[in-house]
């Protein structure tokens, strides 16, 4: 995990993390069935990370470029409302998202891996990628996860936020 003092401070502000899909939540494999539809894994981990921001008040929200079945159906059972589909500008969804949430671009981080994502990385508070990413988006990253996406990458950066919140102890305190 790339982290630095300047990310710390940054998420210590973060009120909203908002995901990419292929590649963050999904190892980035596109699997098609014999009807051409696509399926999709998941992490647990991923899952049960988003549902612990959304306790501790850190909204989750979700931008993809593409439109999947499973993908929404997933989303639906996370409770992620702030759900986004088809969208390869993903920084005006961002602001759309982050004006009906009255929160200022500087309390928005956004976990990302590939070109589409690197507008709205450069327009956040806080830019995060997973290591895997493509190299333009490490470099614009500020906090970068030891675990590649669709492997626990997104359950790193809430545990991360968490702590930069002072949060994190309290929580696992509920769990051990």
């Amino acid at each position: 995990m790339r982290s630095n003092d300047e990310a710390l401070a940054l998420g210590k502000n973060v009120k909203l993390l908002i995901l990419d899909v292929d590649g963050v939540l999904t190892d980035g494999g596109l699997y098609y069935d014999g009807q051409g539809g696509v399926t999709k894994r998941f992490h647990a981990q991923d899952g049960l990370g988003i549902k612990l921001a959304q306790a501790c008040g850190l909204d989750v929200a979700v931008i993809t470029g593409l439109n999947q079945g499973a993908v929404e159906a997933r989303m639906h059972d996370l409770g992620v409302v702030e759900y986004h589909a088809g969208f390869k500008d993903k920084t005006p969804v961002m602001d759309s998202i982050r004006s009906r949430l009255g929160l200022e671009r500087s309390q928005i981080a956004f976990l990302g891996d590939d070109w589409v994502d690197a507008g709205v990385m450069r327009a956040v508070g806080l830019p995060m990628a997973v290591p895997n990413a493509q190299p333009e988006i490490l470099d614009v990253a500020k906090w970068v996860s030891r675990l590649s996406g669709g492997q626990g990458a997104v359950r790193e950066a809430v545990m991360f936020l968490l702590r930069c919140r002072g949060q994190y102890e309290t929580v696992w305190e509920q769990w051990s």
